[in-house]
């Protein structure tokens, strides 16, 4: 019985291992950390972090917005505002005080109000805001908060010791849709880009319908080892967010 319990022990001990050093620390379910009447915060993995706040919109109601939160050793990185100045200010606060992170940056990942509403909230805490060129332009053009730096097609940002990947893949939802990846636990922010399993196709008031399959392709291609991914609004998913999105916009 002894020799049992030590094998038993000791397989044990090696899959808590082999877990640990994987460094991905996923939840089977995930956890939520924070809730009020605008903002919602739910934890996805050890370092992985999800912010949903409301949006109301003529054509589809009251909706949910979806932004991801990254940590490490101290510091965070936003995609994506909360969709208003009162809801980014109790995001900034949260993440101050409850991951006592300092905030390197927020990404807004296209122009769109549900991803860049909360922006004046951020400067007025001294946050760094950083969007592709594209949605400074449209940003600017439409009279609304514009960001305050601007990259073109891809960025690296330090969160703490790992990284954190913006890129631009091809219009989709907007001409400007960029995703967020971090590559330490595999989970990257779709936006509005990717579409959640059973959703329609959307507002497509400024979408490039014809490419948004080929834009989704070429994030299937470069990122292959993705394992969650949070669409713009919804449900969080796997890789079959991705097939879901092209077969939905795939040209008949």
């Amino acid at each position: 019985m002894k020799k049992i319990i030590s094998v038993l022990s000791a397989i044990l001990s090696l899959v808590i291992l082999s877990d640990c050093s994987s460094g991905k620390n996923y939840f089977s379910k995930p956890e939520i950390l924070y809730k009020s009447e605008d903002l919602i915060i739910t934890q996805l993995s050890k370092n992985t972090f999800v912010h949903t706040s409301f949006l109301s919109t003529e054509n589809f109601g009251k909706v949910s917005c979806n932004g991801m939160i990254v940590r490490d050793n101290g510091e965070a990185v936003i995609f994506d505002t909360a969709t208003d100045d009162k809801s980014s200010e109790e995001l900034i606060n949260w993440v101050k005080q409850n991951l006592e992170c300092k905030i390197n940056a927020v990404v807004p990942t296209h122009f769109h109000a549900d991803n860049l509403g909360g922006l004046k909230a951020f400067e007025q805490n001294n946050i760094p805001s950083i969007a592709y060129f594209k949605t400074i332009e449209y940003a600017k053009e439409r009279g609304l908060y514009v960001p305050q730096n601007a990259f073109k097609d891809s960025l690296i940002l330090k969160v703490g010791n790992k990284n954190a990947i913006v890129k631009f893949f091809g219009e989709g939802h907007t001409k400007d849709n960029v995703v967020g990846y971090f590559p330490s636990e595999n989970i990257m922010f779709g936006g509005c880009l990717i579409k959640e399993i059973g959703a329609g196709k959307g507002n497509l008031e400024d979408a490039n319908v014809e490419e948004w399959s080929n834009s989704v392709e070429k994030i299937k291609k470069e990122f292959p080892n993705v394992k969650i991914i949070i669409s713009g609004h919804g449900k969080y998913g796997n890789k079959e967010l991705l097939d879901y999105t092209i077969k939905l916009f795939k040209p008949e």
